[in-house]
């Protein structure tokens, strides 16, 4: 898709230039004559989903006295939402240059203008329990209505309107109520990921963006910020806008993956500039800006796995719009079908079938646990799983230990043995109501049987049980005798490498977007 040049005026002193630029048609009135073509065409939005490590990680005592005075908020005529339930999140990446110094926009290659342009758009669906995440990507080129506006790119309506105006456009396109408003600017992101010490992402074809002078062939990287946003913002490939569309979900993916990392978790320093950068980041609206710390606390329990990942389904990828503009259409019926199920709180990752969904002795510190159960458990054997190959691996499970013993310190000792082999363990270790487990048992929620396959194969002996559970869970028996490395090997995806427009949406969650070493 090209970005062409043709446009007409909004009003004849309103400065404002719609048609023909990168930026869903909108040209802002710039500080010099000289017109930059360059822009930041990929700014990521990754702090908000990083807030939700915030409340496992042991930084509530920081999060709790600094976010009000660092997080700046904004009147988005959201809806707003209660403290549970479903809610909807609108994250708006944005392309603002004037807090950059021209040193720093000569190295990002962001060009001079002054003002603020929308670069990328997701939808954010939390479920009823706050235990999945759905992400839906807004092709920034989708030709929509911009209530009061006419038609346009949907990132105009940012600039046109500024957050109220992308909420009310959003929320038209589909039509999901829009609880909450998230703004992410281009030097916080870069900040995020160099809190992070990086990111980790493969590109399955050879990148060589000639106005950045960034390239990479194919292959695995290890990138720091600047990078990272070269790498997300670029074009430069066969699908253009969709191409970049799938290295945002990938960049999101390994940022999760590398702050929901021990490496992160137990870093005093690292963690805290994390958590500086990460609220330096957002703008979000008033009612969020008020609650974020109760949102962060709701999400401390999410993992790689429960985060998917999908884009809105297209019809017209080509689309010639009457202003000349090349854009994306939506398909109608298809985009229909997807926000439905988002409204009605369907998961668009299917769980894994299970072999038993019988619910076992509650692994939570307040919960009771009958004697019966302990002794005369029905779970899922982990031998019986010992001929499947493990496809998750340990540093991309978070697991909470709980100790179903009289043993003084097991539950201690059990954390410690699993976050040695690699696995996240975030939460001190609870107690089960009685103490006479024998076996360990591995208990876990529909759809997480692989990371518990990982979990059981680690720890010799372990049962498997599915489980009314929030996450996957470790109750320590008397037989424990330590955890052990696992051999894991992981499903390779094959990329497109054209065009297309798609006849239903495709969901992947952030565990299977993150690269494969």
């Amino acid at each position: 898709m090209s970005d062409d040049d043709s446009g007409v005026a909004v009003g004849a002193d309103s400065g404002v230039q719609v048609g023909g630029d990168a930026y869903g048609g909108v040209r802002l009135p710039q500080r010099r004559g000289r017109r930059s073509r360059a822009g930041a065409r990929g700014v990521m939005v990754t702090g908000a989903l990083s807030t939700m490590v915030l409340a496992g990680s042991g930084a509530l005592w920081f999060f709790s006295t600094y976010a009000t005075s660092q997080i700046k908020s904004v009147d988005a005529g959201t809806a707003g939402s209660d403290a549970r339930g479903a809610m909807n999140i609108l994250l708006v990446g944005v392309d603002k240059r004037d807090d950059l110094t021209r040193k720093e926009q000569n190295r990002l290659h962001l060009g001079h203008e002054v003002g603020q342009r929308s670069d990328t758009m997701m939808v954010i669906h939390l479920s009823e329990d706050h235990d999945k995440v759905t992400v839906v990507s807004l092709p920034r080129d989708s030709w929509v209505n911009i209530p009061g506006k006419g038609t346009h790119k949907i990132n105009a309506a940012y600039s046109l309107g500024g957050a109220p105006l992308a909420v009310r456009t959003v929320s038209e396109a589909t039509g999901l109520t829009i609880n909450h408003y998230v703004e992410v600017n281009v030097l916080g992101f870069i900040k995020v990921v160099d809190a992070l010490g990086g990111i980790s992402v493969c590109t399955p074809v050879a990148i060589d963006d000639q106005h950045t002078k960034f390239k990479l062939a194919p292959g695995t990287y290890e990138l720091d910020g600047a990078k990272a946003l070269f790498y997300a913002r670029t074009r430069a490939t066969a699908r253009s806008d969709l191409d970049r569309i799938d290295r945002q979900q990938q960049v999101i993916s390994a940022l999760l993956h590398r702050a929901l990392s021990g490496g992160t978790l137990a870093n005093p320093v690292k963690l805290t500039a994390l958590v500086r950068s990460t609220l330096q980041t957002l703008t979000v609206d008033d009612a969020l800006s008020k609650d974020l710390l109760g949102l962060a606390n709701q999400l401390k329990d999410v993992s790689t796995d429960d985060v998917a990942f999908t884009t809105v389904p297209l019809a017209d990828v080509n689309y010639r719009a009457p202003t000349g503009e090349s854009a994306v259409l939506w398909d109608k019926t298809a985009a229909r079908d997807l926000f439905r199920r988002i409204a009605d709180d369907e998961p668009l990752v299917k769980p894994a079938v299970t072999k038993s969904a019988t619910p076992g002795p509650s692994a939570s510190s307040s919960a009771s646990a009958s004697s019966a159960s302990a002794a005369s458990p029905s779970p899922d054997s982990a031998d019986a799983s010992a001929g499947k190959d493990l496809t998750v691996p340990p540093e991309r499970i978070a697991v909470r230990v709980v100790n179903g013993t009289s043993v003084t310190g097991l539950g201690a000792r059990t954390k410690a043995d699993l976050l040695l082999v690699g696995f996240q363990v975030p939460s001190a270790p609870g107690d089960t109501a009685t103490r006479n487990y024998t076996d360990s048992v591995v208990r876990y929620p529909a759809g997480r049987e692989d990371s518990a396959r990982t979990v059981a194969a680690a720890i010799p002996g372990a049962e498997m049980r599915e489980a009314d559970v929030a996450g996957v869970e470790v109750i320590v028996g008397t037989k424990y005798s330590g955890a052990r490395e696992v051999p894991v090997k992981e499903a390779v995806a094959s990329p497109s490498t054209s065009p297309s427009a798609s006849d239903a949406p495709v969901a992947r969650t952030a565990t299977q977007n993150i690269c494969k070493k």
